[in-house]
């Protein structure tokens, strides 16, 4: 199978492009690098001894697309995972968010269809799911495009797009995977998280505590209705939902599915802190603060579907993404900066 990867240079990316080339297939990467750098496409051969080509360009440009088209296809399958991702950000910068996240899956979409494609994959998130009561969440669990910043409702938007184009194009395999909390880094230590600017998730936050760059790490609220009293989120290593991607792509089936990814078990914010000062041999310097407006008490999966029609589950426990990020961290102090 040849894949295109857009987004294929950024965290996701660059870990499902490596599940492909070791899985036997090709994966070209289409990026534009505002928040990784080309030397991922480098560390991929590194890992893998085979090359995946980078372009580097806008995916929500037909003309940009085509290119890629032209120079590296024909592509059977797309995985879009070209967007702008950071919740907080998209509250300050909607049209942004909106822009970018939707003109990337119409670009992908008209060029790919023209060219061909068979299977469509789409990167979605976990954080469309809008009622607690679901818990935990299955892919028939209630979904909004009510919610509460655009990064969550651009992600609703396309695949309510996406819905739509499966009824009306019945040979296409479209695929739509939610993930929870991706963390972790591929065990080399070559590929990992490299956010620009102060993260917005917890484990980049952590990691960069622990090199020495933030001073603390901040807990927003201890006192939520858990067994600790800190927030509870379903954390997945990234090696696993790179896996996710690839089983996804092998088992593509035309019409519109939707899988959470996901290990099924919450964390909560103590238990992942904890985790990391075990990979990192020291304690961190934490504080509470107060709860962050938007932050829910808890939110994990079922990841039941996939395991069952795709064979696909979660190997790895907050432990070894804790190591692997540690290991990337460590080596990396500066992520691909460091090089």
């Amino acid at each position: 199978m040849r894949v295109l990867l857009a987004g294929g240079a950024g965290y996701v990316g660059a870990h499902t492009a490596v599940a492909l080339l070791d899985a036997g297939h090709d994966a070209v990467l289409l990026d534009d690098l505002s928040n990784t750098s080309a030397l991922a496409a480098d560390r991929i051969a590194q890992i893998t001894g085979k090359t995946a080509p980078l372009v580097v360009g806008d995916a929500s440009d037909d003309a940009v697309v085509a290119g890629v088209f032209d120079a590296h296809g024909p592509f059977d399958a797309i995985v879009h995972l070209a967007a702008y991702k950071a919740v907080g950000e998209s509250t300050q910068k909607p049209l942004d968010y909106y822009s970018n996240n939707l003109d990337t899956t119409f670009a992908l979409l008209r060029v790919g269809l023209e060219r061909g494609i068979r299977s469509f994959l789409f990167s979605s998130t976990g954080t469309v799911y809008s009622d607690p009561a679901d818990l935990p969440f299955t892919e028939d669990s209630t979904t909004s495009v009510d919610l509460s910043n655009p990064y969550s409702k651009s992600k609703r938007m396309n695949e309510v797009v996406l819905e739509d184009l499966a009824r009306v194009q019945p040979d296409l395999a479209v695929t739509v995977l939610r993930y929870f909390n991706p963390v972790g880094a591929h065990p080399s230590g070559l590929i990992g998280e490299d956010p620009a600017g102060i993260p917005n998730n917890l484990m980049p936050y952590v990691q960069r505590v622990a090199i020495g760059d933030l001073e603390r790490v901040g807990i927003f609220g201890d006192d939520y209705d858990t067994p600790d009293g800190t927030g509870l989120r379903d954390y997945i290593h990234i090696v696993d939902l790179a896996a996710g991607h690839v089983a996804a792509l092998e088992q593509a089936q035309p019409g519109y599915e939707v899988f959470n990814l996901g290990t099924g078990t919450p964390v909560s914010v103590y238990q992942l802190i904890a985790a990391f000062e075990k990979a990192a041999g020291r304690e961190l310097p934490k504080a509470v603060l107060p709860r962050r407006a938007g932050d829910v008490a808890a939110t994990y999966c079922d990841p039941a579907k996939a395991r069952t029609v795709l064979g696909w589950q979660a190997q790895y426990g907050i432990g070894d993404a804790a190591r692997d990020a540690w290991r990337w961290q460590s080596q990396n102090p500066r992520g691909f900066a460091s090089a």
